[in-house]
């Protein structure tokens, strides 16, 4: 660090030490590889006494690091209140209130460290500002940003453009959802910030709250009513980002904040597109029993059914097809209209119990009496559609794969069975022999 021992003295708050290298002539001007002087670690350490002696021993009082800052930005960065009175009421240095290389003032690294009674000593003694950093920061963007929700209070107390946009198009209120800081949010909007405001990304506060996977702020944001409707140059909306962050918990919250299940991103895709190419299991479960709309297509002509396949997701592909029958089937048999939704249901692969030995069957006819082909002469009996044959086809486990193609359709065939009430080892016997299959209905 190329410090030398007057650094360390210093830094250490070695009072006697400081004297014998004063009383030796030592070097005040000496910095380290970061311009550090030794009057830079005395307004860090707060050390009163060590900086009265070193401005009295002739240390530079203007000197700057590296960084451009001087000692009231250390000072005002460390909490240093003594420090800060002795230059400006003592020393009257009022000239170091100067932004630093990155364009901040000590009020502002006061409101960027959270430091309460330095911001109202700043205050106190007229150096409070509105001005920005290199990026576009006040205070109150610093303050929000890292949670510190007393000096945005006190900030609040003083502030005219609390909807102030930094370089990026970021309000304070923004930063502080950003930053996971609900009670700082809630300042903010109490105070008037625009909760809709959007980012020149066009990230809302709602969007980073999701991708952040804060949920008590997504929770938040939808109690005060924000805008859950994209707006049109928005690539994603809510559901399709909480979708991509795999996050089930938000995903519910939305829904039931009544967020459109079935709005569309740019590329024409669903948020149930989006959980079928990544395979979350959960998330689809919960689209489907919500009642998603499974026939829209893509830019590229794809269903949620036909991503699901493509990306190689069988247990995905199942269940989309589970739901599909099970939907068709409540509208024909049950004349059910108007809210598609069903929590009752289940559309994943069934573990229970109840079913093992009637699954164990199904696997044991499949996998041991079924010939090639045959297991779709039996989807097309049980009017399984041509898109959900070939997305069944499309898993490839080698030459045998028609086996467990066969056992799938039986057990999506079982879960429509069961769901509809009915005896599924009569109705077996009953369909293979209609289908033509008496043989094998004879060794059920």
């Amino acid at each position: 660090l190329k410090r030398t021992a007057f650094h360390f003295a210093v830094a250490g708050g070695h009072v006697s030490v400081v004297d014998f290298l004063l009383h030796h002539k030592a070097r005040l001007d000496m910095a380290d590889q970061h311009g550090l002087t030794v009057i830079h670690l005395a307004a860090w350490t707060g050390n009163l006494d060590i900086m009265r002696k070193l401005v009295k021993a002739g240390a530079d009082q203007k000197a700057k690091n590296e960084e451009g800052m001087n000692v009231l930005h250390f000072a005002a960065q460390s909490n240093s209140i003594k420090i800060i009175d002795y230059f400006l009421q003592d020393l009257h240095l009022n000239d170091l209130n100067k932004p630093d290389g990155k364009g901040k003032k000590p009020f502002l690294l006061a409101s960027e460290k959270g430091h309460v009674d330095m911001i109202k000593n700043l205050i106190a003694l007229k150096l409070f500002t509105s001005e920005k950093d290199e990026e576009g920061n006040t205070a109150l963007h610093l303050a929000a940003k890292n949670g510190h929700s007393e000096v945005v209070e006190i900030l609040l107390e003083q502030w005219e453009e609390i909807n102030d946009l930094n370089q990026n198009g970021e309000t304070p209120f923004y930063l502080a959802v950003e930053g996971g800081h609900e009670k700082c949010a809630e300042l903010l909007l109490e105070a008037g910030s625009d909760i809709n405001v959007s980012t020149w990304n066009n990230s809302s506060a709602l969007h980073v709250a999701i991708q952040n996977g804060h949920l008590s702020l997504v929770t938040f944001l939808i109690d005060k009513n924000i805008d859950l409707v994209p707006k049109p140059e928005q690539k994603n909306s809510p559901l399709h980002l909480a979708v991509l962050s795999n996050n089930l918990l938000v995903v519910k919250s939305l829904l039931d904040a009544n967020h459109d299940i079935n709005s569309l991103n740019h590329r024409q895709e669903t948020p149930l597109h989006l959980a079928a190419d990544l395979g979350n299991v959960e998330l689809v479960e919960v689209l489907l029993k919500s009642g998603c709309n499974l026939k829209t297509m893509d830019k590229d002509g794809k269903t949620a059914l036909a991503t699901a396949s493509r990306s190689h997701h069988a247990l995905i592909v199942d269940m989309i097809i589970k739901a599909e029958r099970y939907f068709a089937m409540k509208q024909t048999h049950l004349a059910h209209s108007g809210n598609r939704s069903d929590f009752s249901v289940s559309f994943k692969q069934d573990h229970s119990t109840q079913t093992k030995q009637i699954r164990s069957s199904l696997w044991n006819l499949a996998y041991n009496q079924l010939k090639p082909r045959e297991w779709k002469k039996l989807a097309v009996f049980w009017k399984f559609t041509d898109e959900q044959i070939k997305t069944i086809e499309e898993q490839w486990t080698g030459k045998k794969s028609y086996k467990e193609h066969g056992n799938r359709v039986l057990l999506i065939w079982l879960h429509g069975t069961l769901l509809a009430h009915q005896n599924p080892v009569k109705h077996l016997y009953e369909d293979l022999v209609e289908a033509g299959f008496q043989p094998l209905a004879g060794k059920l």
